[in-house]
């Protein structure tokens, strides 16, 4: 059905504006994001394809390229900006409105929920550093290397650079695994190894090295994996 041919109170738009978005699902919020449809379907029908493809699951599509997002029929580049652009500015909300900043990170999961609005959902490596103070308040966060699907470097003189800027007295690595397995290889374990030795030379400490996934993580200080469920 066309969106022209839907009573105006079910049209995603017109529903949004009286309701508020809270009020709309998942495929209809897309629509309004994809604006119009194709010949064959409306844009609600072409979101609701498209939440069909990544398996009802808005973290797969989160995650999702334009590449991947214009490889369905209908879904040309602009369309596929539209989507990504919220996206993002959802992620960058995410980030902006922790306010981690005031109070001490003591534990792997603290540190794990602050970084999931940054890596959930990717489909390729990131690395990342933060930066504590004394008290364990954050100081800084930079993302060092963004890697492929199952692989990214860390050097360890960025690392030291990164914690000597921000006056750091102790610092923690935190990389994704897309796969959804935390379980750190020996490359991992190998390249934490360096980072905690070039550290140590500097008097900083490397008080952890997080894993991170979806679902879960791992935790080089505790030496053990954890559900990411509290």
């Amino acid at each position: 059905m066309k969106m022209r041919e839907m009573c105006a109170a079910d049209r995603p738009r017109e529903k949004m504006m009286e309701r508020g978005p809270g009020g709309l699902g998942n495929a209809e919020l897309l629509a309004v994001l994809l604006r119009t449809g194709n010949r064959e379907e409306s844009a609600v029908e072409l979101a609701q394809k498209l939440l069909k493809m990544a398996d009802g699951s808005l973290v797969r599509l989160f995650g999702w390229n334009a590449a991947k997002l214009c490889s369905m029929p209908g879904i040309g580049p602009y369309k596929a900006a539209g989507v990504l652009a919220a996206f993002e500015l959802g992620r960058r909300f995410l980030q902006e409105g922790a306010p981690v900043e005031k109070r001490p990170l003591l534990t792997p999961r603290m540190i794990y929920d602050l970084m999931a609005p940054v890596l959930k959902g990717l489909d390729h490596e990131e690395c990342w550093v933060l930066g504590f103070n004394v008290s364990c308040y954050l100081v800084g966060r930079q993302k060092l290397t963004q890697g492929a699907m199952n692989s990214t470097a860390i050097d360890s003189r960025q690392v030291l650079k990164a914690a000597l800027d921000w006056g750091a007295h102790s610092v923690v690595l935190m990389h994704n695994h897309p796969s959804g397995n935390p379980r750190p290889g020996p490359e991992d374990i190998r390249q934490t190894e360096r980072v905690k030795q070039a550290c140590s030379a500097f008097g900083i400490q490397l008080s952890d090295h997080i894993v991170f996934c979806d679902d879960s993580f791992f935790s080089f200080a505790d030496d053990r994996p954890y559900s990411a469920q509290h």
